[in-house]
Formats: C-alpha cells, structure tokens, sequence
C-alpha cells in the first residue's frame, strides 16, 4: 500500500514515467509480432526446404526459358527415383492464383495453386492437417482444399465453389477459370501452405496449360510436364550430396542443395532479429531514463522519509527493497499496458487486412513473456541506482538536510 501511496503523490510525473515505458514496450511488442511472423515464414520454408532436394529443369530449350523457370517431363521422376539413396519424388506442378494481380499476399507469400500430393506428406517436415474436409481425389478433377488464409480471403468453406486461377478486375477478354468445389481447408500454419489452394496433378496441368502464351499453346501438352519435382531422400541421407548425385547422374536437371536454400531463409530472419533488437534497445533507453529520472527525483523529495524511517531502525535492506520494488511496480504497469496496447494493434490490423490475405503480426507466447521480462526487469534494472543512492544515506544528514 505504500508503494501505491507514493506513486500517487506525484501523479503527473509517474504517469509520463509509465508512458514511456508503454510506448517502448509498444514498439517492442509491434516490431516483435512482425518480426515473428516473418521468421514463422522463414522458419516453415527452411523446415520444408531442408527436408528434400528441389529439383528444377536445367536445359535451354523453348520450355526451360518459359516464364522465367523450366518444365520437367514426366518421365524424370521414374529417373529420379532410380538415383541410390532417392526414397520418393513427386511431381510439382504451380502457378500464381492471381496471374496479374499484385494484391493478396500474405507477408511477401503470393495466392497459389499448387498440384496436391497426399503421399507427400508422410515424407514433409512441414506437416499439413485439416480443419475441415478432406484431401482432394488424386484421380478425380474440380476439387480443391484451401489453406487457412487463401479461404479466409475468399470467405469460404467446405461444400463452396471457387472459380481458380481469381480473375483479376482488368482481366484480358480471353481470360478463363474453372469451378473447383472446396473440399478442405488446412489447419493455419503461419507458413507457405496458408496462402495456397491444392488441385489434383491433372487439374493443375490443366490451368497451366491454359497459362500458357496462346501461340504455344496448343503444341504443348502438359498433361506429361510439372513445374518441378520434389525429392526424399533415404533415412540418413546426406541432402546435399544427393543434390550432387542427382546433378551427376539425370540429364536435364538441376537439383539446388538444400542447405543453400536453408541458408537464404536464416539470412532473411537474421534481418528482421536485428529490428527487434533494435526496437528493445529504444525500449530501453526511453523507459529506462524515465524509470531512472523519476526515482532519483522522488529520492530527493523523499529525504525525510529516508531520514525518519533510518533513525527509528529501518535497515539499508529495507530502503533498497522499497525503492526497487517501487521502481519494479512502475515497469510492470508501462510493460502490462504496453503489451495490451500492442496486442489490441496488431490484432485489429491483422483482422483490417485478413479480406486481403495481408497478415503482418503473429503475436506469439515467446514474445508475451520477453515483453513482461523486459518491463519488470527495466524496471527493477533503473531502480538500482536511485535505491542504492536511498539506502545509504546518512539519517543524521538526511534529517538536517529536510
């Protein structure tokens, strides 16, 4: 009750004290929860992509220039499969949901479709689950499982109808999409996956056929291509070295080693972990020089009390406890509204921006608990001083000096 009464005393100077700290902590929880959203990204794609070789075509034909990025016969995944210490591959076939479009990502992961594999997935780091529904039939056409965000987007459910790829509103006259009926929808991820939609492999080749430039396409028959094939490796297998075989021993490939990808994601997460630094760091020298400024201010005002409470038996411990603990109450409250202010933000942005599969914030448990460590432990660090300079007074002067 005391710490409460002296915090009261001098009403406008603890709540500009309090300010500062929430608007440190603030800027720590915001610049966090988007920091932990794009390394939940970065982490999911390193995860995936350290578990299997991506092997992407290599020639310098009329489909390997196509669109930037090649076309893989068929007949390579039987040739892949053959290559010692292979244990699965899959044919991959995408292409962008929202072909020329420039909205509807979420965090830097455009709209997809994507050829769904359901033997896949028992090789996969990255598991998929299901909210609802089911998988699509693999022999079966017009069906699509949805991931969390692309039927967050699109509002749908299971048993709707979606017409893939999206027609974009300035879409050319000879545009065309098809009906595909929502049979699942993925459990959310924070991941690649919440942004796609999965057809069937025939029904994939289908819509990139249609992708194609019109003078191509008639001549091109992608019920025999994918975009890509996805390569498991036996238990124990060094990833990197069947990259290499594979280069080795399957013409008209390019296998990309799975380490030089992992490498690529933890240099972008190491990116946003120096701005959450950074954003700490401002946390602390605004609430920390309040903190301090605010309690060495009270220990002058308060050199009587001191006084007092010294000559009729308070010990040098007890002094210290009183300011610290004071100085401890001020960084929790700044810390507790700080962290409800940064949880309100990011919670109404997401909730503005999920009609457009923008999601920026993921507030995660880590950073609830790094952001009520940092307020406690600012404040208890600030106090120091000040309590320190409380407990070693002289009572004989302080009286004289009152």
């Amino acid at each position: 009750m005391e710490i409460i009464r002296n915090l009261t005393r001098r009403k406008l100077r603890n709540i500009l004290t309090i300010s500062g700290i929430v608007i440190g902590v603030l800027a720590l929880v915001t610049m966090g929860a988007m920091a932990e959203k794009f390394n939940a990204l970065l982490g999911g794609g390193a995860k995936y992509f350290g578990s299997n070789v991506q092997v992407a075509d290599n020639s310098s034909g009329a489909l390997g220039g196509f669109g930037g990025g090649g076309l893989l016969t068929l007949d390579k995944v039987s040739q892949l499969e053959s290559v010692d210490g292979v244990a699965a591959a899959f044919p991959e076939v995408s292409l962008g949901a929202k072909p020329g479009s420039t909205n509807g990502v979420s965090f830097g992961v455009p709209d997809f479709i994507a050829s769904s594999n359901p033997g896949e997935n028992s090789y996969a780091a990255v598991k998929l689950s299901f909210a609802h529904g089911r998988d699509v039939n693999t022999s079966g056409t017009g069906e699509v499982v949805l991931g969390a965000d692309f039927a967050t987007e699109f509002k749908k459910q299971v048993g709707d109808t979606i017409a893939l790829p999206i027609r974009a509103k300035d879409a050319p006259v000879e545009f065309v999409n098809h009906p595909f009926t929502v049979v699942g929808i993925l459990d959310k991820t924070q991941t690649a996956p919440d942004a796609g939609a999965y057809v069937s492999l025939q029904d994939a080749q289908m819509l990139l056929k249609e992708s194609l430039p019109a003078s191509i396409r008639g001549s091109i028959d992608t019920s025999k291509l994918a975009s890509g094939i996805t390569v498991y490796g036996k238990p124990g297998m060094n990833l990197d070295t069947l990259a290499d075989r594979i280069n080795a021993q399957v013409s008209g490939v390019k296998a990309t080693r799975p380490s030089e990808l992992v490498a690529s994601f933890n240099a972008g997460g190491a990116i946003f972990t120096a701005i959450t630094t950074g954003a700490a760091l401002l946390a602390l020298v605004v609430g920390g020089l309040s903190v301090i400024n605010t309690m060495l201010m009270a220990v002058t005002e308060r050199v009587r009390e001191i006084g007092l409470k010294k000559a009729v038996g308070a010990h040098v411990r007890h002094i210290l406890r009183e300011y610290l603990l004071e100085s401890v109450v001020i960084g929790s409250i700044g810390g507790t509204i700080g962290l409800l202010l940064g949880w309100g933000l990011t919670s109404l942005i997401n909730a503005a921006t999920a009609s457009s599969n923008l999601s920026l914030f993921l507030l995660s448990w880590r950073l609830v608990i790094i952001a009520i460590v940092f307020s406690v432990g600012l404040g208890a660090v600030a106090g120091i001083i000040p309590a320190l300079r409380a407990s070693r007074m002289d009572p004989v002067r302080a009286l004289r000096a009152a």
